[in-house]
């Protein structure tokens, strides 16, 4: 079968070369190339099975909170062509899902009567199946005729994305424990997506600096407190000495810290809309 340009994944529809989706693949693709060369050279530790499926885990979590975020970006920043590389970060969430899955299955001996069986008594391990297969539900109605033939009912279906995620965060507490901070710094940038969408809703300006500002002071407030609240709860870490760790950047910054850095960085992007919107004004 012979390749079109538009098929390759760094070009566009009209197969055109798009610097914005060569970008995407790199994030898409970039940790499993890494991963699959660590393996060859044997850099994964003592356990590195374990490490794959950790790291496929990670992944999953990461390009699914950043495929939901393409949204709220576009509108803060006015760049619509964002929108062209959401399906590509979507699907290379499902791979790194089912890659997760699998890898975990291929830890148990490839034996299907176990894998039921600890999907079924290990609570976390069922929320994170059910992750996945809402993740393949997305990723079998991605094609243009899927939408075409769901309408109005894709945009709804699709809505799921955000289930999928709060269900993917919770998995990767209760598989984290008692080291959470990778967790907790995924929960506050799925906080952030969700503080966007609801300023949206509220008819709040994403374009606005003092939306922006808003949002990330308290994704950062309510990070610090889920966090601390984990921590209290799933562990016998006193929550009080967690959240007071907020409030000292030694030795190292907690998740909400880094929150409210990314969330205030997003504040100054409407900046560089209102620069180019001058720079074209001037042109003309």
């Amino acid at each position: 079968m012979r390749v079109q340009a538009a098929d390759m994944p760094w070009n566009d529809r009209a197969g055109r070369f798009s610097r914005l989706r060569l970008v995407a693949c790199l994030i898409a693709f970039g940790p499993a190339l890494i991963l699959i060369l660590d393996a060859a050279i044997g850099d994964l530790g003592a356990k590195p099975l374990t490490e794959a499926i950790h790291r496929t885990g990670e992944w999953a979590v990461r390009l699914l909170i950043l495929t939901l975020a393409i949204t709220p970006l576009r509108r803060i920043t006015g760049w619509n062509r964002l929108i062209t590389v959401r399906r590509l970060l979507g699907l290379a969430t499902f791979g790194y899902a089912f890659g997760h899955f699998v890898l975990y299955w291929a830890d148990q001996n490839w034996n299907p009567a176990r894998i039921v069986t600890e999907l079924v008594s290990r609570v976390y391990l069922t929320i994170g199946f059910a992750a996945l297969a809402g993740l393949a539900v997305l990723a079998a109605t991605s094609t243009d005729g899927a939408i075409h033939r769901l309408g109005n009912t894709w945009q709804k279906l699709h809505r799921i994305g955000y289930l999928c995620a709060a269900l993917a965060i919770l998995h990767f507490f209760m598989q984290a424990k008692i080291d959470a901070d990778q967790a907790a710094l995924m929960l506050g940038f799925f906080l952030l997506v969700m503080s966007y969408r609801a300023a949206h809703a509220l008819g709040l300006p994403l374009a606005s600096p003092f939306t922006l500002i808003g949002v990330a002071g308290l994704g950062a407030v309510v990070t610090a407190f889920l966090e601390a609240g984990w921590y209290g709860v799933a562990t016998r870490i006193p929550w009080q000495a967690v959240l007071s760790a907020n409030l000292q950047l030694a030795p190292e910054p907690r998740p909400a810290f880094w929150i409210l850095v990314v969330g205030v960085l997003a504040a100054l992007l409407p900046f560089r809309r209102r620069l180019v919107a001058f720079r074209i004004a001037r042109s003309h």
